[in-house]
Parts: C-alpha cells; structure tokens; sequence
C-alpha cells in the first residue's frame, strides 16, 4: 500500500501543515471539516504538495524531515518545484 508525505496551506493565514496518509485527498477533508486541534484554528486548507512512497515508514520519516526544517522558505521552494 502506498502512503503520502503531503503539505497543506492554510488559506486564513498562509502557514502550513506537514502530515502522511494513505490518501491525502481524503484527509484534507478532514482538516477542512469539523474538529478539535490545530487545523481547525486555521481552516479553510488548500493542498500544496505531496509525495508517494512505498511504505508508512518512508512517508514518516519524509514527514520528520520537512518538520525539522522550520523554514518557510525551504517548504516553498520545494512546492514551486513540484508544480
């Protein structure tokens, strides 16, 4: 089964969101919908960017990588790229 590394953009206030799932579609529906937790202080959310990989741990580890950037920049640079 393959899994997704994806990034969301919140359109409130332009920050970002880094998570994995197997369908990254689905699971921007519900950052998008009723709920408690960060996402929902920020709604509505576009997705950005995402990428497959062959397994959850891949996706993970993607996933621990972009987070531990903390640039903004970095995170841009990296959707324009993939556009």
């Amino acid at each position: 089964m393959c899994y997704y590394t994806y990034i969301i953009q919140s359109l409130k206030d332009q920050s970002f969101y880094i998570g994995y799932s197997k369908d990254p579609e689905a699971r921007l529906v519900k950052h998008n919908g009723h709920h408690k937790g960060y996402t929902s202080r920020k709604q509505p959310w576009k997705l950005v960017w995402k990428e497959k990989f062959s397994s959850k741990s891949e996706a993970f580890e993607k996933e621990k990588f972009l987070k531990k950037q903390k640039s903004k920049a970095f995170l841009l640079e990296l959707i324009h790229h993939s556009k």
